[in-house]
């Protein structure tokens, strides 16, 4: 059985490493290493991620359950702690509820901590105070999958793009082999990770990177929204693939009403003004994570969908397939007013205009794709551009705030990017 001193050990070497090719052979190094039991609980720790899910556990609670250790120096001190005992008794830690749960869970956090070495302690409580940022990112993890099975890095990567659990992933590609990873496809209402963009300074330096004709959409300042429709029944889902159907009524009704039974969308949920004018992002995401009032919310700011592709129609699951094949799919499933205005141009002049005319109609700016595009799922990929009007300001730093762990703390949720 392995050791979580190992894991441990790994963690570190990554961490204090800025190489990418290094990152990837540490990691598969240890995933070779592993049983195949340990292999998705390893690859979750790696990640910086509990297989649980968050816990619910303070830093301040985690700090002072591993001070209070019992034992002479509060940590073992020899590394004896294995991978499965450690995630065994993690699980025993979330499912603990109830009265009590409080002393209970503090009981169990001190005997965790005492059977840890002190380097253990520190890499478990950013585990389990979900801030153990190490550089392994899903990126680098799917490499040292595909480094460690042997198995070709654009299976793996086409495979982490429906799998939404890279522990399960990793296991199935360490355990079965290449042939397996086919059983991870685009599912109804199961939510996969958005394709993001990156960046162009304006039309023509997207035009010159992707060549030929090219499609301009613009880009509104909206909630990204992932639309799972089959017959009568819609879900609607984040960017942060959080389920949102309740909050957003007035978005599902128009999306049952589409003339297609099956459908996977990607696009935006905006709110207007009564001038017809967009409203800021903030104001938008007030309608996101409600529970209460939604119908007078639903008065108050009634939200518009527009979709900018389609992933599956009827029973064609296609996010594969070419973009100007998906776009044609969507002009099938959703009428003109629930679409995005696109143009198709390979002329600077015409793009210019187009962009143009997305600012003065209060937007951000316009994405331009390739047409031969595919859907990459959760990737930044190199055929979509976004291009934003930038303000730049001159500013002096007056003050700063470390974060409560072990390391300065820095999130930033944009869940309006494409």
């Amino acid at each position: 059985m392995t050791l979580l001193s190992s894991l441990v050990a790994t963690s570190s070497r990554v961490a204090e490493t800025s190489s990418r090719l290094a990152k990837v052979r540490e990691l598969a190094a240890l995933l070779r290493a592993l049983a195949p039991d340990e292999t998705a609980i390893a690859v979750h720790y790696l990640s910086g991620e509990l297989p649980q899910g968050r816990i619910g556990i303070g830093y301040r609670a985690l700090q002072a359950a591993a001070a209070d250790a019992p034992g002479e120096e509060g940590a073992a001190s020899d590394a004896t702690l294995t991978l499965l005992d450690a995630d065994r008794r993690i699980t025993g830690l979330a499912e603990t509820r109830g009265a009590g749960s409080n002393a209970r869970r503090a009981d169990a956090l001190r005997a965790l901590f005492a059977l840890a070495t002190r380097e253990e302690q520190h890499f478990l409580i950013r585990l389990l105070a979900g801030e153990l940022r190490q550089g392994a990112l899903e990126g680098v993890m799917v490499d040292a999958i595909a480094s460690a099975a042997d198995i070709p890095v654009a299976q793996v990567r086409r495979a982490a793009m429906f799998s939404g659990d890279l522990g399960t992933l990793a296991h199935v590609a360490l355990t079965q082999g290449a042939a397996a990873l086919s059983q991870f496809q685009l599912q109804l209402f199961a939510p996969v990770a958005p394709m993001l963009a990156q960046t162009a300074a304006d039309p023509a330096e997207a035009i010159e990177a992707l060549g030929g004709e090219v499609d301009f959409e613009w880009k509104m300042d909206g909630a990204r929204i992932q639309v799972h429709k089959s017959g009568d029944r819609v879900s609607i889902y984040t960017r942060a693939l959080n389920d949102v159907t309740d909050a957003i009524p007035e978005i599902v009704a128009a999306v049952r009403s589409l003339p297609v039974r099956d459908a996977i969308l990607d696009g935006e949920a905006i709110a207007f003004t009564a001038a017809g004018r967009p409203h800021a992002f903030p104001v938008t995401m007030r309608r996101f994570g409600r529970k209460l009032e939604v119908e007078k919310m639903l008065l108050d700011l009634p939200l518009r969908a527009y979709f900018f592709d389609c992933l599956r129609i009827d029973d064609r699951s296609i996010p594969e397939r070419p973009l100007h094949e998906r776009l044609a799919a969507l002009e099938e499933a959703v009428p003109e007013s629930m679409r995005i205005p696109r143009l198709v141009t390979r002329g600077v002049a015409e793009a210019d205009a187009f962009y143009e005319a997305a600012i003065a109609a209060g937007h951000e700016g316009v994405m331009a794709k390739s047409l031969d595009s595919p859907y990459e799922a959760g990737n930044r990929g190199a055929s979509w551009f976004k291009i934003k009007r930038a303000h730049t300001l001159d500013l002096v730093v007056l003050a700063a705030e470390w974060g409560h762990g072990l390391e300065p703390a820095s999130r930033c949720a944009r869940y309006g990017d494409r």
